[in-house]
């Protein structure tokens, strides 16, 4: 059954918006290439009711759960780095109101911490493996040794989880104060970035209490771990299916650092590792599925293949598959990666309000968004593809009859039960 064409052209305009990333917590950390919660919300209400499962292989800075907890649905994510496990649980946890109120009284206080004429902690097991590499310049000591301070101050809000917010602050202040910037920050920004972060984190965290609240809580796990294999790990097995799989897994041929800084002219760091108190023990072609070496992508489509038939395998027949994918090169690379889902034994929905619209399927655009591609260097903008994919009924090998179909309606929205 067809999806009401005004919930087609809600999920149109949220697919297509460009306002600004904020609300809830979403603002906790700039994790690359995250998608719009405005998007995740609109998949989200378009095809699930309240309690369904929601599902994000490629779980990244966690956008997705956040609007399925807000929502009132259940939310697990899948991502095999430590910081995309780090950044989406600290963004998914409820705090107490007394907890709040303690992160609150730590905020007003957080920026005196930092004090260059004061000593700070040595953090010397990630020094010696590596984790304060470009940072060793004499021009960056003094950042390093206010990172190190916050780091100190975060630490003494004694319980794991109060922790992880303030090492969360500290993270998003500094990324804000090292990576990509061609001025460097001074320390008085820094500490003043310090507490206008908490401070605006503290009012996310409040605002997704709030939503939990009103719309009924259900609970959010992230898996660290790669999601090829994921139906015989212990934590899915024995799980209902998802309703909703919404993700943004990486793109074929585009280089995006996932797991490092740039700074002082873009020299990788594993710097927000350290601040998260985590370890980087995956190079960067686990993070994009590929190899910059391999320009033919043969292991990102063996990747894909391997994670996406590992969700078809814990989906069943009412799951709506949502993807939001770029490319670097659209005309080779989307027959290829379309021959991939139809091998993971999913079948292509489509939208059909945009039947009239070049091949039909749902584009958006993305001005100023500056991708490194692995074949042709920087590009000035980039192009982005919502893919709507269903369990096949029939064998892979059937399944070019049923390309076309139009994707379903969620029952909720019709008035009638979600089960039924």
């Amino acid at each position: 059954m067809q999806l009401p064409d005004d919930a087609q052209d809600a999920l149109i305009a949220a697919a297509r918006s460009s306002a600004p990333v904020r609300g809830l917590t979403h603002g906790f950390y700039k994790y690359p290439a995250r998608f719009s919660p405005v998007f995740a919300r609109a998949a989200i209400q378009a095809f699930t009711s309240p309690g369904d499962l929601v599902l994000d292989p490629h779980v990244g800075g966690g956008t997705t759960l956040v609007e399925a907890l807000a929502a009132g649905r259940e939310g697990m994510g899948v991502d095999i780095s430590t910081l995309a496990e780090f950044v989406s649980t600290v963004k998914c946890r409820i705090y107490s109101e007394a907890e709040l109120d303690r992160l609150e009284w730590w905020s007003d206080r957080v920026a005196n911490a930092v004090d260059i004429h004061r000593p700070s902690i040595a953090l010397t097991d990630y020094e010696e493996l590596g984790y304060y590499k470009h940072l060793d310049h004499p021009d960056r000591w003094r950042m390093r040794k206010a990172i190190e301070q916050s780091i100190a101050s975060a630490m003494k809000l004694g319980t794991p989880r109060l922790v992880s917010f303030g090492r969360c602050v500290v993270l998003r202040s500094a990324q804000w104060a090292l990576d990509g910037r061609s001025k460097q920050a001074t320390i008085e920004d820094f500490r003043r970035v310090l507490t206008e972060t908490s401070k605006d984190m503290l009012q996310g965290a409040r605002e997704l209490r709030a939503a939990v609240k009103a719309n009924g809580r259900h609970g959010v796990t992230v898996l660290r771990r790669s999601t090829a294999g994921i139906e015989h790990d212990d934590d899915v097995r024995g799980m209902r299916a998802p309703r909703l799989v919404v993700t943004s897994p990486p793109y074929p041929g585009v280089h995006v650092l996932y797991h490092r800084w740039q700074v002082d002219g873009r020299k990788e760091t594993p710097l927000p590792f350290m601040i998260a108190n985590k370890l980087d023990g995956s190079g960067a072609s686990y993070y994009t599925m590929g190899d910059r070496k391999n320009p033919r992508l043969d292991n990102y489509f063996a990747n894909i293949k391997a994670s996406m038939s590992s969700v078809a395998a814990i989906a069943n027949k009412d799951t709506v598959v949502v993807q939001m994918i770029a490319f670097s090169d659209a005309r080779k690379q989307l027959p290829r990666y379309l021959e991939a889902m139809e091998a993971c034994g999913l079948t292509e929905m489509m939208l059909p309000v945009l039947k009239e619209e070049a091949d039909g399927r749902l584009w958006r655009s993305v001005p100023g968004r500056r991708w490194y591609s692995m074949q042709r260097g920087e590009t000035p903008g980039s192009q982005e593809l919502v893919l709507f994919h269903r369990k096949a009924t029939v064998s892979p090998s059937q399944l070019q009859v049923h390309r076309g179909h139009p994707l379903p309606t969620n029952p909720a929205a019709r008035g009638q039960s979600a089960r039924a």
